[in-house]
């Protein structure tokens, strides 16, 4: 027997059914959780901000008294009211080159190795390894470059300056011929202070290229070891490329400590307001470094100078951070593939 369906009338006077709206709003104890996570981000920002703002007002009487040639004037002699950070800049920059030249193969080289070539036990033990060098106090890797590595480092410089002193950046106004060399011309120099820098630096770069090392596709290596890649042509093909923003943000944020590291620098550099490109040779200075040493002592209009000081080394820190943090969020590292 055939049934047809009856028609109700009753069903085409209701309205016709709309999709239930889902809420987005946390609720609960989601509700405090991301309220609890956007008040800390938030205050991350304020406190940031207020440490500029707090500099930048201490700042005014030193930009009103010299102007911009705070910037350009070599010395830092108060009594003859001659105050300028441009011989400490470079300083700071040789001293932040010195230590990125030495810690950027080592982190590379070590993050490779963890992600690609350990053996699961040993890639525990080396992350944490790396992990705790970053956790060392800055006064003992200064301790340990003032010395351990300031007397090897200095036959060093020695041996620099007698096969490549023709270039300028080192070359020692010293004989490196001389029967006796006077070694005290090789030491508390930018490039020692760099070299134990770099032991601070690397930790920091070699956490990030790992973490994005190992984010890379495990179907994209395994696609290429079965077109008959090796593994370091797997690496040099799949991960590097991968790995790209990752190898760079790295790089800035160790660039960015490198900048402003100061008891390390403090204790191994000999002060010297001078701008002579010459790394090897004794003598340099870095603004954080000015700033810790003349701070307690400091009064006026020094005070404000060495304030400012600190305003110019805060917005090259923030200035390279945020491009790091740039680099990193806009590279293909975290990316899914089908």
């Amino acid at each position: 027997m055939t049934t047809l369906p009856l028609h109700d009338p009753a069903a085409d006077a209701r309205p016709p059914a709309e999709p239930r709206r889902l809420s987005r709003r946390p609720r609960g104890g989601d509700a405090v959780f991301a309220q609890s996570f956007r008040a800390v981000g938030a205050s991350v920002l304020v406190i940031t901000g207020g440490i500029g703002l707090f500099l930048a007002y201490q700042s005014v009487p030193t930009l009103r008294h010299y102007g911009l040639h705070f910037l350009t004037t070599r010395d830092w002699n108060p009594e003859a009211d001659k105050v300028g950070i441009a011989a400490v800049l470079v300083g700071t920059i040789e001293v932040a080159l010195v230590a990125m030249v030495i810690s950027f193969p080592l982190a590379l080289a070590t993050a490779l190795y963890i992600t690609e070539y350990a053996a699961p036990r040993l890639r525990a033990t080396l992350v944490a390894a790396v992990d705790l060098m970053a956790a060392v106090p800055s006064i003992v890797y200064g301790l340990w470059g003032f010395f351990l590595i300031q007397p090897h480092a200095a036959g060093f410089a020695l041996f620099l300056q007698r096969n490549l002193g023709w270039f300028p950046l080192f070359h020692v106004g010293a004989d490196p011929h001389a029967a006796v060399p006077d070694m005290s011309r090789y030491t508390a120099s930018a490039f020692i202070g760099g070299v134990t820098v770099s032991m601070m630096v690397m930790p920091m770069a070699c956490s990030v290229m790992r973490q994005v090392f190992s984010e890379t596709p495990q179907g994209e290596k395994e696609g290429a070891l079965a077109l008959g890649a090796t593994r370091w042509g797997m690496i040099r093909t799949v991960v590097l490329p991968f790995g790209k923003g990752g190898i760079i943000g790295g790089t800035m944020l160790g660039l960015g400590r490198a900048l402003g590291e100061t008891i390390a620098v403090l204790l191994i550099i000999s002060p010297e307001f001078v701008i002579k490109g010459r790394i090897l040779e004794i003598g340099s200075e870095t603004v954080a470094a000015l700033i810790a040493g003349q701070f307690g002592e400091a009064t006026g209009i020094q005070l404000s100078a060495l304030l400012t000081a600190g305003l110019v080394l805060f917005c090259i820190t923030l200035l390279v951070n945020t491009l790091a943090a740039v680099v990193v969020n806009r590279s293909r590292s975290g990316a899914q593939t089908a």
